[in-house]
């Protein structure tokens, strides 16, 4: 049965849909010596086809099994493939792939830091990227403003941006001193700047952005500044189930007890390059935020928010085999309540535990 070409190139890894509807305009696309045309069908998936003059290999949709990375960015990277000007990407550091590409699953801007997919399955990234799929997407932000209950409650409630009214799913006070304060907030869309522009709504600035966890793979403890990890079947399956595709039967990751010290060592490996890295760039890199913990004071993320989602330790966790219904549409009036009070002093006392 013919599909649409955009659909066949991105689910071949070759880039999103948006990205491959985009190069067909462009004419960058022939399908046996013929430009494509937006709303072309494949018929065949021996045709030859060229993306700015080069064969691509576009494999049956059994054939090609479906992988995905977790990385984490660090501040100062761009998502996006070629900089003109120079600077770091977050393809950069990625491991090379034959016969496909790695396709980003939404953006960060340059100066957040934190979990960001990889997949070589375009499908899987339109589908989780889209509106529809409401995927939660948690961060941690640091805040500089005086903030009380209203405001709170105003994020929570909705406020209206430039392109149409948006709002926190929950909000998660973790503590702070003075002007400085520490939240974890969740949106299940993934507009541009969507979590600063809220904050801003409410005259206050956010001095520094992590994403800690996409659906319900979380950024793991483990996982170097400038790493990447690939994920196990059961979570690759996990993020398909939840934008309805067919599980994978199989996966190109060993995770034997032998596997699982090399990753421990190759984690290693990745800080020391990571550094090394970082430091041959100091003079193109981003500044570092204020207020960051030194290497050897470090406090993991999340370690003082009590959540059903974290252990007791605070150390975050990987994604559960079991379902657990996050993902999913929220109901109509999910509004949760607010559990942070603020003393007319500024000095915010500790929030009460999480309660679901």
């Amino acid at each position: 049965m013919s599909e649409k070409l955009q659909k066949v190139l991105a689910r071949a890894g070759l880039g999103s849909r948006r990205e491959l509807e985009t190069m067909i305009q462009s004419n960058r696309v022939s399908v046996d010596g013929q430009i494509a045309k937006l709303g072309d069908r494949l018929e065949n998936v021996d045709a030859r086809i060229r993306i700015d003059g080069h064969v691509v290999s576009v494999k049956e949709s059994a054939e090609v099994i479906c992988r995905v990375l977790a990385y984490h960015k660090p501040e100062g990277e761009l998502c996006t493939r070629h900089d003109p000007e120079g600077r770091r990407t977050v393809f950069d550091r990625l491991p090379k792939i034959k016969d496909s590409r790695w396709v980003s699953v939404g953006r960060l801007d340059a100066n957040t830091a934190g979990l960001l997919l990889f997949t070589t399955d375009g499908e899987l990234a339109n589908r989780l990227m889209h509106p529809s799929r409401k995927v939660e997407r948690e961060y941690m932000c640091r805040i500089f403003g005086d903030i009380n209950d209203k405001m709170v409650k105003n994020l929570v409630s909705g406020v209206k941006l430039e392109d149409g009214e948006a709002r926190f799913e929950d909000v998660m006070y973790a503590g702070g001193e003075g002007m400085n304060h520490t939240f974890y907030v969740v949106i299940n869309e993934g507009r541009n700047r969507e979590v600063r522009r809220l904050w801003d709504s409410q005259g206050v600035t956010v001095s520094r952005l992590k994403r800690v966890r996409y659906g319900d793979i979380f950024l793991e403890k483990a996982l170097p500044r400038g790493g990447w990890m690939e994920l196990e079947l059961k979570e690759v399956n996990y993020l398909r189930e939840m934008v309805e595709l067919p599980h994978e039967k199989e996966s190109l990751l060993d995770v034997d007890k032998e596997s699982r010290k090399r990753a421990k060592s190759k984690s290693q490996k990745i800080r020391r390059a990571v550094k090394r890295h970082d430091e041959r760039t100091t003079d193109d890199r981003a500044p570092a935020p204020a207020g960051r913990r030194g290497r050897n004071n470090k406090k993991p993320v999340g370690s003082s928010l009590p959540s059903a989602k974290r252990n007791t330790t605070g150390d975050a966790k990987p994604a559960s085999n079991k379902p657990s219904g996050k993902g999913k549409k929220p109901s109509a009036n999910g509004v949760k309540p607010i559990r942070t009070k603020f003393s007319p002093n500024g000095k915010a006392p500790k929030s009460a535990p999480r309660q679901r």
